[in-house]
């Protein structure tokens, strides 16, 4: 019995290819599109452009759009500051470069820990970059006492 095992399974082992996951070219088309095989089940389109996919939604998170000039910021909205109760406290706008203004008037504003953070008064605003995160944008009136959530609308 180990007469034919052995020499079996030598060739057997000799024999064997690797194995691979994808193809070269449904590697290529991943990388042409932007899309990976997670977002490509989510309906990521491979047979797209990468400009096109990122339009519809499937844009890398970590890296910047190539086809723009300028990074794209996680701030830039509008923005309603609101208390317990819903009565908003503050409107925010927040432009491309990163000019805050509360209720109309600009205030200096400053990245750090991976938030924006900016103070009109008694009251620290503090806005998550990671869009990912949520129900952490969030104001506290130092002196008062009191915070609240802060949306983008």
């Amino acid at each position: 019995m180990n007469k034919i095992v052995w020499p079996a399974l030598a060739i057997l082992l000799l024999a064997q290819s690797p194995a691979y996951a994808i193809n070269e070219k449904y590697r290529q088309q991943l990388e042409q599109s932007g899309c990976t095989q997670m977002s490509e089940l989510q309906g990521c389109d491979i047979h797209k452009s990468k400009a096109e996919n990122a339009k519809a939604g499937f844009a890398d998170p970590y890296t910047p759009a190539a086809d723009s000039g300028k990074e794209q910021t996680p701030y830039a909205g509008q923005w309603t500051a609101t208390s317990d109760a819903g009565a908003t406290v503050a409107t925010i706008r927040i432009d491309a470069q990163e000019h805050v203004w509360v209720n109309g008037k600009q205030v200096d504003a400053k990245r750090t820990d991976g938030t924006l953070q900016f103070r009109q008064g008694s009251i620290l605003f503090t806005i998550q970059g990671d869009r990912r995160v949520q129900n952490e944008d969030v104001w506290m009136d130092v002196d008062a006492g009191t915070k609240g959530p802060i949306q983008i609308e």
